[in-house]
């Protein structure tokens, strides 16, 4: 049976996740055959498949964000239409995460739509004769790269339930792998990410890259990558050397970095983290511990805007919008330098290196109106100001549930309503029994 792909935005419309409840579904859809795109692709084709990827990086990115936001007490999102992001998510009540609903279902499939697009750039570049050497390896090592980083993405939600990393032939898929040697298989693939990139000509346009858009630029992104796996792995020297390789500047702009990026143009997305200040119906609001732990003087807060009115629903309430992206057409970060430096600061105060550390989280503190560390110089005191550090810095980023997670930490989340749940992973989707 021939296995078709659309290109461009179309590869990764909606209607394909709408699927994922009733069958496993990797990127099927209809248009150019993989046999007519991996024959002898023509540089066009593959350049293609390059922007098809891209765009669907974007698709159910709200729907992973508010996943892991909810459940790190981060945001809520009350929406009249869709109840489970008060219910199921937060555990409220009796109610649990269920397999077969959308808050893993749609992510899940979009990740895995991009996986398998992946696949096919890598397969179309290895079988061209249309391109040179260097080209392709142009191709693979961007391939590989954000391979991994979909796949880290899944993990994420999944985490002890695992992944299936060997999708390549969706007949014969590989076996789900656990936390574990999931992390070890992203690390392997970036790695061969970069090697390919070592050698490699990248003769393609790329959207939110600006300034890291050749084979060098690349590299960086791809270092950057490997620095945050190799802390979930708890690898600390690994990522200082991985930092070492990307474009972690200890004094550069916070905001260095590459992005999601959006558009009103013909067939373009929309930013649909987007919801103006102040709306009713479809909100997403700051929890309100962010405003009440934050310190004063952190200009941090800047992240959410007060409303005119507080917003309630089940039980739950805040009087602050999350305004983080605040347009419809506002880039969503992929990795930022801000995040590098309190990945140095971690690894530091891993290894020992307290003094170091402090001044890394100087650098933060300082960069948002903050005075100097003044807590005990000890590994413990240093561990809760870098995670505090984190939780502001890369609030709605897609961080805190998994940083609390791999720190043992989840217990310390509010719990809203009495009965309510911190849930540690989602189920795999029902689609994978």
């Amino acid at each position: 049976m021939k296995r078709n792909i659309k290109i461009y935005l179309a590869l990764f419309s909606v209607s394909l996740l709408l699927f994922a409840g009733c069958k496993k579904d990797y990127g099927d859809l209809n248009g150019e055959t993989i046999e007519d795109l991996t024959k002898d692709a023509t540089a066009a084709q593959l350049n293609n498949l390059v922007t098809g990827t891209e765009s669907g990086m974007r698709t159910a990115l709200s729907f992973y964000l508010d996943d892991v936001s909810i459940i790190g007490r981060e945001t809520y999102r009350f929406s009249n239409s869709e109840p489970r992001y008060v219910l199921d998510i937060l555990g409220a009540n009796d109610a649990t995460l269920n397999g077969a609903n959308f808050y893993i279902s749609l992510p899940w499939a979009a990740r895995y739509s991009v996986v398998k697009n992946c696949n096919i750039l890598i397969q179309a570049a290895n079988n061209s004769s249309k391109i040179t050497a260097a080209q392709r390896a142009g191709y693979i090592g961007f391939a590989r790269t954000v391979k991994a980083y979909q796949l880290l993405m899944n993990l994420n939600l999944t985490y002890t339930n695992g992944i299936r990393v060997n999708v390549v032939d969706p007949n014969h898929l590989g076996p789900i792998v656990d936390n574990t040697a999931g992390l070890a298989a992203i690390s392997s693939l970036l790695d061969s990410a970069k090697n390919d990139l070592g050698g490699a000509q990248v003769s393609f346009q790329l959207a939110g890259f600006a300034g890291f858009g050749d084979a060098a630029g690349l590299t960086q992104v791809n270092r950057a990558l490997a620095a945050r796996v190799a802390i979930y792995q708890q690898q600390w020297q690994t990522a200082l050397t991985d930092l070492d390789g990307s474009f972690f500047s200890l004094n550069g702009n916070f905001n260095t970095g590459v992005y999601h990026e959006f558009g009103t143009g013909s067939g373009d997305q929309l930013n649909p983290l987007f919801i103006p200040q102040n709306q009713t119906g479809e909100i997403r609001v700051a929890h309100p511990s962010f405003a009440a732990d934050i310190t004063a003087g952190d200009d941090r807060i800047n992240k959410t805007s007060l409303r005119t009115s507080t917003a309630s629903l089940s039980g739950l309430s805040s009087n602050r919008d999350v305004w983080l992206y605040t347009s419809s057409t506002a880039p969503v970060g992929i990795i930022r330098n801000e995040e590098l430096i309190l990945i140095y600061a971690e690894a530091n105060i891993q290894l020992g290196n307290l003094n170091t550390a402090v001044s890394a989280l100087n650098v933060i503190r300082n960069g948002h109106g903050l005075g100097n560390y003044s807590g005990a110089a000890t590994h413990d005191a240093l561990i809760t100001e870098m995670l505090n550090q984190r939780r502001y810095s890369l609030f709605f980023e897609g961080h805190r549930w998994i940083d609390l997670r791999r720190y043992n930490l989840l217990g310390t989340l509010p719990i809203d309503r009495t009965g309510d749940d911190v849930w540690s992973e989602f189920p795999l989707p029902v689609t994978e029994h």
